[in-house]
């Protein structure tokens, strides 16, 4: 069956209308979510496989190691829903050590990946009803259901993405997870990477590589901004920086101007000085106690953790 498209993108007014508000706010900040254009889900390939970024291969990692044990909690005949499913590698894993899996929703904000992972998945799988969404999954969505019955709804979110979300942010995403996966003949569960708290030089490490593919990442917002909503960013003129906050145990990647300059999008203007910043990313990091604990406040339980022998990263499986 050939996987069709749902395409819930948002248009170019959300972009003008958050970024503008992002840009009013005080501190100021851009939409993370917004990274990922053809352009920047490229950059985040290439990203994954620097040597200072420890969280991709080290999950995948972890997934190759004990996915067995994990699809054995999870269970047959399982519907699973991907947020942020990107080029969909750890979902082939994932697939490869189920049982009978009957569905896989893949939600991602970038069309073409998304379109291109898809088409793949179904040609590879056949056996799986294939259903991409193309959507911001940041707010509530209404998924499509799927053609083939299924047993339980087990919802996956690799790669430490939870961490984009502060934690009351990220109690309020999980509690969309658990009504999700109450869908189905059996209670589901949730099946989520999250970046372990670590020292401040390796993980500072992995957001400032050596070949700046992440400081172009960054700046990549800026570029989509002027071709997509007619801002006027001068790329010379800001700079990456990523440091770690250990008061808020998290990453803040930020972009900085450089000298004083005026920036105007849509009729607004915006006047910077050298060293005023733009907030863009956090990227929340815990132990494997704090995430179980919060993850409790939206309604679920610990079923199993699994870390690496380093204990940079974990992986958890919860259940309602």
């Amino acid at each position: 069956m050939t996987a069709q498209l749902i395409d819930l993108q948002p248009d170019n007014s959300t972009l003008l209308e958050e970024s503008i508000a992002g840009l009013k706010a005080n501190p100021r900040r851009l939409p993370c979510k917004y990274f990922y254009d053809a352009e920047g889900a490229r950059l985040f390939e290439q990203i994954c496989e620097l040597p200072e970024y420890y969280p991709t291969r080290t999950e995948i990692g972890i997934l190759k190691r004990f996915l067995p044990e994990m699809a054995r909690l999870i269970g047959p005949r399982a519907r699973v829903v991907e947020y942020g499913s990107g080029e969909g590698l750890k979902i082939r894993l994932l697939l490869d050590a189920l049982q009978t899996p009957a569905a896989y929703t893949a939600i991602d904000i970038s069309r073409e990946q998304l379109r291109l992972a898809a088409s793949q998945l179904s040609r590879d799988y056949p056996e799986v009803d294939i259903q991409p969404v193309c959507a911001d999954y940041s707010s509530a969505l209404d998924l499509p259901q799927p053609h083939h019955a299924f047993e339980r709804t087990v919802v996956f979110f690799p790669g430490s993405t939870i961490g984009n979300f502060a934690p009351a942010e990220a109690v309020a995403m999980m509690r969309r997870f658990a009504a999700l996966a109450r869908q189905g003949q059996q209670p589901g569960g949730l099946l989520i990477g999250v970046d372990l708290k670590k020292s401040r030089q390796r993980i500072e490490a992995a957001y400032n590589d050596a070949l700046g593919l992440t400081a172009k990442f960054n700046l990549n917002l800026l570029r989509r901004l002027n071709r997509e909503v007619g801002a006027n960013f001068q790329l010379d003129y800001w700079q990456h920086r990523a440091f770690w906050n250990e008061r808020q145990g998290a990453i803040e990647m930020h972009l900085v101007s450089q000298r004083e300059q005026v920036v105007h999008i849509n009729g607004d203007s915006f006047s910077f000085t050298a060293g005023d910043s733009v907030h863009t990313e956090n990227s929340f990091k815990y132990t494997p106690e704090e995430f179980i604990a919060l993850a409790a406040e939206a309604g679920f339980r610990s079923a199993g953790v699994w870390t690496d022998d380093e204990s940079l990263f974990s992986v958890h499986y919860l259940t309602l």
